[in-house]
């Protein structure tokens, strides 16, 4: 007869055995690791409630969450906030649905007014509102380097051979100074506030080798792409990038993923996660032109004191007005602004 289920709160003395079990549970995900709960808490000042389930002394599941308190967007319990997946990791049944009915405690006792679970694998809860905006991009990595720039549909090819002729190069960066550059400047033109350079520099530190920024420059050394890039297990998981406006006719965004994916089968991974993206978007169909199928993310929200899902992203036409006003701002000023906004938005 197996052992009760028991469910506390993560203590410093779990990271070790938290980290060795996601790192082997088949449905945790990069977001899992423990090392996202201080970068929450330190980067962005946010109260978390990371939650484990055990049976005896072995952690049979686990449910990061991070609770966002914000006068403009409300009060949030997510899993997980500032990643694009999230959840219970976990496949004892007993034990997940214990990990879900204490964060609904622990929601009722905060007061928050929803709880949202970011899951990547499965839909727990057909009956509770779900999101359909997001979908997510993963595909197998052949094990020769031929083979995938083989799989890459013909007219996306093309671009990349575009971008090999030009005499593009790829460089690995030792710190974020270069990708936040084109980041920044990026995310401006598009009217959304930049997350700050502080939150890269400890991605990079916290996750040493398993997180890498990847930079294109012309034949003459011009900046012109960049990278920022996870790895966990057998995938590679290109997470924020930035492009400077002379990119497209050089074809170095095609390249830059072309280098991803090559330095990525020579490292031995196995699946190219190319991340989320919104329906009908450009990111979207860039993503479909390589060959990759979308497959739905299953956002699940329980709400507490809302009548309906939140819908705090670029896509709500309520911040058309800000998007507009935001692209109007100088580089230092959005950089200065930007970090205050997107803390409160996860």
């Amino acid at each position: 007869m197996s052992s009760a289920v028991k469910v506390r709160l993560f203590e410093a003395g779990d990271a070790a055995r938290w980290n060795a079990f996601v790192f082997a549970c088949p449905t945790a995900t990069f977001f899992h690791r423990i090392e996202w709960k201080g970068i929450v808490e330190n980067v962005f000042r946010h109260r978390t409630h990371y939650l484990l389930a055990e049976r005896d002394t072995r952690i049979v599941a686990v449910l990061p969450l991070g609770e966002i308190k914000s006068a403009v967007f409300g009060h949030a319990m997510t899993s997980v906030p500032f990643a694009v997946y999230g959840g219970v990791a976990g496949e004892d049944a007993e034990a997940v649905a214990a990990l879900e009915a204490e964060a609904d405690r622990i929601c009722q006792r905060q007061g928050v007014e929803h709880l949202e679970y970011r899951n990547l694998h499965v839909q727990r809860h057909a009956d509770w509102p779900a999101q359909d905006l997001y979908v997510t991009f993963r595909k197998e990595i052949l094990p020769d380097e031929e083979a995938n720039m083989l799989a890459i549909p013909r007219k996306q090819r093309a671009m990349v051979r575009k971008g090999i002729k030009n005499g593009l190069v790829s460089e690995i960066d030792p710190n974020p100074d270069r990708f936040f550059a084109l980041y920044a400047d990026n995310v401006l033109r598009h009217g959304t506030p930049a997350l700050p350079k502080r939150f890269f520099e400890t991605l990079m530190a916290v996750f040493g080798k398993d997180c890498e920024v990847l930079t294109v420059l012309s034949a003459e050394g011009q900046l012109l792409s960049s990278v920022l890039t996870f790895y966990f297990r057998d995938e590679v998981l290109p997470y924020y990038a930035g492009d400077d406006l002379a990119a497209r006719d050089l074809a170095a965004n095609d390249f830059k993923y072309w280098e991803l994916m090559r330095r990525a089968c020579a490292r031995g991974c196995k699946i190219f996660d190319y991340g989320r993206s919104k329906v009908g978007t450009g990111p979207y169909s860039f993503k479909k032109n390589w060959g990759f199928e979308p497959t739905p993310l299953y956002y699940e929200y329980r709400l507490y004191k809302r009548e309906a899902i939140p819908q705090n992203n670029p896509m709500n036409p309520k911040y058309r007005a800000f998007i507009a006003l935001w692209r109007k701002l100088p580089l230092a000023v959005a950089n200065r602004l930007g970090p205050f906004i997107v803390r409160n938005l996860g």
